[in-house]
């Protein structure tokens, strides 16, 4: 049986660490208040804007990614740090919720593909459709290095980066859902299903099939969806599981 001694302090102490209330009338004070989940939406949506900037030739995804993403990333982490810093934790808490499902979703999404993707080295063509799922990562490593997407062999550094490139868009979109919703613990996992998948076919939408020579068949739309459905599910679910507990009275 717990010690009613130990019990009250925990809950108290647990209550502060997360849920610790801005002094009234500090509207400059970091806190997982609207405006503040607003900033750190457009700051996390600058990962995906790397290839909508390529795509509709605002500039190259090399040059978009060194004067906009990684600066939007450092002002994020800085502004978690800071928040941090002064014992609140109000904000980077909840960047840091969105992060961990965000890459537990994104590993979950590549493991769905695994099947598709070895369907023929498996010997499970036959009844699973084998799909270069994973063929976009190495471009996206070469265009960050300013090289030309459609290469017929890609260098160990562009696959290594396109893979990063890959997991940091998963890690921004968990952020992106948590902005969004706010608190998991009072929001269906459901959202992060619609979210993830409203983004691929957001996606779907834009010249990025044309780019990386990926035939739109309803197959690969079929399994693209599941695959985003399944990165939801999982991200949805992570972030309510992690949340912090709301302290009760």
């Amino acid at each position: 049986m717990t010690q009613p001694g130990f019990a009250a302090p925990l809950a108290n102490w647990r209550h502060r660490w997360y849920y610790c209330r801005m002094p009234p009338g500090n509207l400059l004070e970091i806190g997982w208040t609207p405006g503040w989940r607003l900033l750190a939406f457009l700051l996390s949506t600058t990962s995906l804007g790397c290839l909508l900037a390529q795509f509709y030739g605002i500039c190259s995804m090399r040059i978009f990614a060194a004067a906009v993403f990684l600066p939007a990333t450092a002002a994020l982490v800085a502004l978690c740090c800071l928040n941090l810093a002064r014992a609140r934790g109000r904000f980077c808490r909840p960047i840091a919720v969105g992060a961990a499902a965000g890459f537990i979703a994104a590993v979950a999404y590549d493991l769905f593909r695994l099947p598709f993707v070895y369907a023929r080295q498996w010997g499970i063509d036959a009844f699973v459709p084998a799909l270069n799922l994973f063929k976009v990562f190495p471009a996206f490593g070469a265009m960050l290095l300013g090289q030309p997407a459609g290469q017929a062999h890609y260098s160990a550094a562009a696959s290594i980066l396109g893979w990063i490139y890959h997991f940091s868009n998963g890690i921004t979109i968990g952020v992106m859902y948590l902005a969004l919703i706010g608190d998991p613990a009072r929001r269906h996992w459901a959202w992060a299903v619609a979210v993830a998948t409203g983004l691929e076919l957001g996606m779907l939408l834009t010249p990025y099939p044309a780019v990386f020579g990926i035939p739109v068949t309803a197959r690969f739309v079929c399994v693209t969806m599941g695959a985003h459905a399944v990165f939801g599910v999982c991200l949805g679910l992570v972030a309510r599981g992690i949340w912090p507990p709301r302290a009760e009275g």
